[in-house]
């Protein structure tokens, strides 16, 4: 397990989308964060208290949680210093990138000479089988985006909390370095070796009672062409009865892609849907999640309003307006 609270390490991230771990954290678990640690020309700001690692300590943060999500999952040279004078601290360290604490010498020797713990959760805890595409009992619903980083976890965490206020049979299936932190437990899909990404995603997802909605956090996107594949593996792995579009619409180019312009909302659908209805013929498009953080209210609500006109489909920001309309969509199902 890995000690709360936490202090959130923000290292040099260049911008907010840079630290959505750490965003992540203090989102869902704010309890957990008792501060930020920002290194000099960091250009993210959660907006909780700056500290230094003695003053996190005095408050009784036990892990430093590297909160960013780089391009390449990339522990910087920049970052070591604080890391290594945190474990000296007495600190825990917790990690969800592709480069893995373990594998670096200097912080494998203070750990080991200082008692620090370092947490690789990016790392397969299971053998996970190949897929085998059998049909399971229960319900399952997917986030699939015209983008990364556009609201997938944050999509599935909202319903299943509002699900779970209503009475409805629902659980948060994490499937990325952030939902893992939050809950605890998941499926660090993209550091599963290719044959058995969508057979882990069975694994996650098992049966279940009839009236049980599996709410599996989504990754990547089919159009972004780093990351398609886990998108792809989410899709048939997890056999969705209910798939919700997932949409950013003040992003001008694909993440860390300048080249390729985001799908529409109607291309997401006329693609996600034929794939999805491979493992499951009657998977079917239940809703559109949209991500307004960056439009004013009434330009959000008008934005809404007119994605419901045109893709017919009941349309939120589940984060800022509460995710009822998608939970509706699936409770009619």
């Amino acid at each position: 397990m890995i000690e709360s609270p936490y202090l959130l390490f923000l290292g040099d991230a260049p911008d907010m989308l840079a630290a959505k771990v750490a965003i992540g954290i203090r989102d869902w678990r704010p309890d957990y964060a008792v501060g930020q640690l920002r290194l000099p020309g960091c250009g993210a700001d959660l907006g909780l208290t700056d500290m230094s690692l003695a003053e996190a300590k005095a408050a009784g943060a036990k892990t430093l949680v590297i909160g960013v999500a780089n391009r390449g999952g990339i522990i910087s040279q920049a970052w070591k210093e604080v890391l290594i004078e945190a474990l000296e601290m007495g600190y825990d360290l917790a990690s969800g990138l592709h480069n893995l604490l373990r594998d670096e010498g200097d912080l494998t020797a203070a750990s080991q000479t200082h008692g620090g713990t370092m947490h690789d959760v990016r790392v397969p805890s299971v053998g996970y089988p190949i897929a085998n595409g059998k049909k399971r009992t229960g319900k399952r619903c997917l986030a699939v985006g015209t983008d990364c980083s556009v609201g997938k976890m944050y999509t599935a965490m909202a319903m299943e909390r509002d699900m779970v206020a209503r009475g409805m049979k629902a659980t948060f299936r994490a499937t990325g370095q952030t939902g893992i932190l939050i809950t605890g437990h998941g499926v660090p899909l993209d550091a599963v070796i290719a044959d058995f990404m969508a057979g882990s995603v069975e694994y996650l997802t098992p049966d279940n009672d009839e009236d049980h909605w599996d709410l599996i956090e989504g990754q990547g996107s089919l159009f972004h062409v780093s990351y398609s594949g886990v998108t792809m593996a989410l899709i048939h792995g997890g056999q969705p009865d209910a798939l919700i579009l997932c949409h950013e619409p003040t992003r001008t180019h694909m993440r860390g892609l300048p080249d390729y312009t985001p799908p529409t909302l109607q291309t997401l659908r006329d693609t996600a849907l034929p794939i999805a209805q491979v493992a499951n013929p009657a998977s079917q498009v239940v809703g559109v999640s949209v991500n307004t953080q960056h439009m004013s209210q009434d330009d959000a609500l008008a934005y809404l309003a007119s994605v419901e006109a045109e893709m017919g489909l009941p349309a939120t920001d589940p984060y800022r307006f509460g995710s009822g309309k998608l939970v509706d969509a699936l409770a009619a199902i």
